[in-house]
This record gives structure tokens, sequence and C-alpha cells, in this order.
């Protein structure tokens, strides 16, 4: 038996209209809540910014499992990661690069740079910018 594998990068695997990404939905970042929400068969070229918030809060109005999330208010996305890129330290978001900000909700997801395999942090901006000016993590404490 023969065992062949691919040197095709899984970035370039599927095409953009078929891509799988992945959305870390952000409860709380100073007791690092997050739940990864996979998406298949997502077509890159013409899913815009708005519209993949509304899937994913679809998702999450209507999944199970998600019942922790429905109170949060998320209306922001950030690129965590490509596929093949650099990670951050961060364990639930990119706290660099504020420009990776997805702030034009008018804008196709090809037209960003996302890819197959691309992670996104979908979160609440305000609570994002209340972390970054004290980014304590609350669960590694002392009581």
């Amino acid at each position: 038996m023969s065992h062949k594998f691919s040197d095709m990068l899984t970035n370039i695997a599927l095409p953009k209209t078929q891509a799988t990404i992945t959305l870390r939905v952000i409860k709380s970042f100073e007791y690092r809540t997050e739940r990864s929400l996979v998406l298949h068969m997502l077509n890159l070229e013409i899913t815009t910014v708005g519209e993949l918030k509304d899937i994913a809060r679809r998702a999450i109005q209507t999944g199970s499992g998600w019942k922790p999330y429905r109170n949060v208010h998320l209306d922001t996305l950030k690129l965590y990661t490509k596929a093949h890129g650099a990670k951050t330290t961060n364990l639930i978001i990119n706290m660099d690069h504020d420009d990776w900000i997805f702030d034009d909700d008018s804008r196709t997801l090809a037209e960003l740079g996302i890819e197959n395999e691309t992670e996104i942090s979908f979160f609440n901006h305000v609570a994002y910018s209340a972390f970054k000016e004290n980014p304590e993590i609350r669960w590694d404490i002392p009581q």
C-alpha cells in the first residue's frame, strides 16, 4: 500500500469559491473564553464582511453548544492567521496589527486576502479596546 502525500498547500487546496475558514468567537478576553466556528464551502469571492458576521451570528443563535455566547454583542472581525503563517503568542486574538481589523462590511473576503484555512477572530470591539488598555488575564490571578 502506497502512502502518497500531496505537496499542495492547504490555503490553495480549495478554490476561493469553496473555502473553509475558522472563526474564533471570543466571549471574554480576560478569561480567554473562545470557541471555534468552522465554516465550510464559503465563497470568498462573493461573501462580504457583513455577510460573514451575519452567518456567524445565525450559527451562534441556532447552534447547539453556543448558548453562553448568545448574549455577547459580536461586531468586529480581525485576521488571526492565514494557513502556514506565523501565529501570535496570544491564544485567542492577534493583539498586534489593528490594521487587520475588517472595518468595511461591504468588502468581500477575497478582496481582503482571505484564503482557505484562514482563522479570523470575531469579538466585541469595546471589550477588545478595554483589554488592550489593560491586558490582564483573570483566570491565572491568585485569589
